[in-house]
């Protein structure tokens, strides 16, 4: 009996719970690139990039080989009982890389949830202060004090009681629903006089994009803007790259493009091409702050992760994947704007480099128009495309693709979409 995406949903169904989501009923076989294929056969393109992970697409040659050298050499010893050295290697690379005038450090661990759990707990230990200041529609992960930072509950944390306290939650600028970026620093101020003194905040923490709350790049005045709040008070600013990190905005890390360097950085997702690796880059005076013993984890910095890093950095090298990843972009947003021309209930397009989003709403009003957005998502992968919803409302479209995706298939997604908004009409 051969496997269909039925059967195989059904024996999910059994044996997973249902708090596990999963936004396309289809069970991938293969992939290559740009192109994955299901149990029965099918291709579909994606523009999902298993939520940002693979921007070198799909099983890329270098990664793989890489990957497969380090098999045959060792899978795992623990860093903290026996170290080996592209641990070291990538550590220094990413030091090089993330923005910042100053001696860097880096910590690597598994996942992005792992890296803001020890970024805040590295920010507390460096300051002697407890609190954090987070912002609205801001996604941080899926443990217990990234919950807590994440501003949406549903459905992350429903029903799960009150997440840890001492988070703050301040207002994220968005011109298109009406605040402002000095909106968004008084909200910082209330929280000053009405929740917690400056002297007990440790970090402020930021995505220079936010992911799902739907794809809004900070304004450049808030980042400049927080850097002066956080050095006048002795804050540490915390900038979450998980997702905006490996190149996904233009640049191997958004903040490239904010004019202020973070005081520690996150980042996952991409950085090793599908393997589990993520980590934390800071001034080494706070990366220092926790003693021996304090930091890493069992399976933390993988060796076999870390060889595939080394590689995705030296793939972003040879193939330009920067400026790929801004010339993907540039395609994307003439392609949407077009179509956004025919659609009027597309109320904007928005990138930064190739993190691109499409935000829907009710005709001629700004109410969020989610089911629309749900609509084009089932569609889309009718005709053979993934798509991505995100999002406070659940009404924008985002589209993370590979950046070695062929300009072909990125039209022949954009035609889809097309084909997608035409059939709301």
């Amino acid at each position: 009996m051969s496997k269909t995406n039925e059967s195989l949903m059904q024996r999910r169904v059994a044996a997973v719970p249902r708090g596990v989501g999963q936004i396309h009923p289809i069970f991938a076989e293969s992939a290559k690139n740009a192109i994955v294929t299901d149990v029965e056969g099918r291709e579909f393109i994606d523009f999902a990039g298993g939520i940002a992970v693979l921007n070198t697409g799909h099983l890329h040659p270098k990664v793989i080989a890489a990957v497969e050298a380090q098999l045959k050499k060792l899978t795992h010893t623990c860093f903290q009982v026996l170290a080996y050295e592209p641990y070291v290697e990538l550590c220094e690379k990413i030091n090089a890389r993330v923005p910042g005038d100053f001696d860097k450090k880096t910590l690597l661990v598994t996942t992005g949830s792992e890296a803001v759990e020890n970024a805040v707990k590295i920010a507390r230990a460096a300051t002697g202060r407890a609190g954090i200041i987070a912002f609205t529609g801001g996604y941080h992960g899926r443990t217990m004090m990234t919950l807590g930072l994440t501003g949406k509950v549903v459905p992350y944390s429903a029903g799960m009681g009150l997440m840890p306290g001492g988070i703050f939650r301040a207002q994220f600028p968005n011109e298109l629903h009406g605040v402002s970026i000095d909106e968004s620093i008084a909200s910082i101020e209330r929280i000053f006089k009405n929740d917690a003194e400056p002297r007990d905040i440790a970090a402020i923490i930021i995505e220079p994009v936010q992911g799902e709350g739907g794809f809004l790049p900070a304004p450049k005045e808030l980042m400049k803007r927080l850097r002066a709040l956080c050095d006048q008070h002795g804050i540490l600013l915390i900038a979450d790259e998980v997702q905006t990190g490996a190149g996904r905005t233009g640049t191997f890390f958004a903040m490239e493009q904010m004019g202020v360097a973070p005081d520690l950085t996150t980042f996952a997702k991409s950085i090793a091409g599908g393997f589990p690796l993520a980590g934390v880059c800071g001034k080494a005076e706070y990366m220092d702050a926790i003693a021996p013993g304090g930091l890493g984890g069992t399976y933390a910095g993988s060796p076999v992760a870390c060889a595939a890093a080394l590689a995705v950095l030296d793939v972003f090298e040879e193939e330009k994947l920067l400026e790929r990843s801004q010339a993907v972009g540039e395609r994307l947003v003439a392609g949407l704007k077009q179509i956004q021309a025919k659609h009027p209930i597309i109320g904007d397009v928005r990138a930064l480099g190739s993190m691109i989003a499409v935000e829907v709403f009710e005709k001629g009003t700004h109410t969020p128009n989610a089911a629309a957005v749900a609509q084009v998502v089932a569609k889309g992968r009718e005709k053979g495309l993934i798509l991505l919803s995100c999002g406070t409302y659940g009404n924008v479209l985002r589209i993370l693709v590979p950046l070695t995706a062929e300009d072909a298939l990125l039209d022949k997604g954009l035609a889809i979409i097309e084909e997608c908004f035409a059939e709301l009409a």
